[in-house]
């Protein structure tokens, strides 16, 4: 009976053997699956963390892109102030200078009037040495004359309003005749001298 169990027990576990080789074969068989799966899964997983990856620097070189911009901006923002700011103190007189220019052409036409008698000439000097030193005052903010009578024509500071022939001894475009006085402030034409000129 020992040979036949023997046998018996041989088949027995050749069969098991049988059984554990399928079972492993099966097992190695979903396993290699399970590995497929994964590996498929994984390339899914990697191309979408890729994708992310490649979006998210995509959208941080435009987020740096702006930056920059917007720093530059801020440049160019902080140089145009600075220059405004400097242009407005450069010329902050101009508005009080064009507001005393017309006083100051009507003491220069009171002064053209001639005096009929002592106290009138007397008057007469007293505006005269208010003139000066309204131009001395100006002149002290850099509010300055434009010259013109005997000058050629500039049209840059000078307005002609009216043409006259020209005469023995005069040149073309020369000032013969002016009505009201220009001014320079700084580097800006204050306001255009009124001219007559030869043509």
């Amino acid at each position: 009976m020992n040979a036949v169990n023997k046998k018996r027990g041989v088949k027995v576990s050749e069969e098991k053997d049988i059984k554990q080789e399928d079972l492993n074969q099966e097992t190695d068989t979903m396993q290699d699956e399970a590995t497929e799966e994964v590996s498929e899964q994984e390339e899914v997983a990697i191309e979408e963390v890729l994708a992310k990856i490649a979006a998210l620097e995509a959208e941080n070189k435009e987020l740096e892109d702006k930056y920059y911009r917007s720093q530059a901006e801020m440049a160019n923002m902080h140089t145009r102030f600075k220059k405004e700011q400097a242009q407005m103190l450069k010329y902050a007189g101009q508005d009080l200078a064009k507001a005393i220019l017309p006083a100051l052409d009507n003491l220069s036409r009171a002064v053209a009037i001639e005096a009929s008698d002592e106290n009138t000439e007397q008057l007469k000097r007293g505006v005269e040495l208010v003139i000066n030193n309204l131009t001395d005052a100006l002149a002290g903010f850099e509010v300055v004359k434009v010259a013109s009578l005997g000058e050629k024509f500039d049209p840059n500071v000078h307005q002609a309003v009216q043409t006259v022939p020209l005469e023995d001894g005069q040149e073309a475009e020369t000032i013969v005749q002016v009505f009201q006085e220009g001014y320079m402030f700084k580097d800006r034409v204050l306001r255009p001298a009124m001219v007559v000129v030869t043509q």
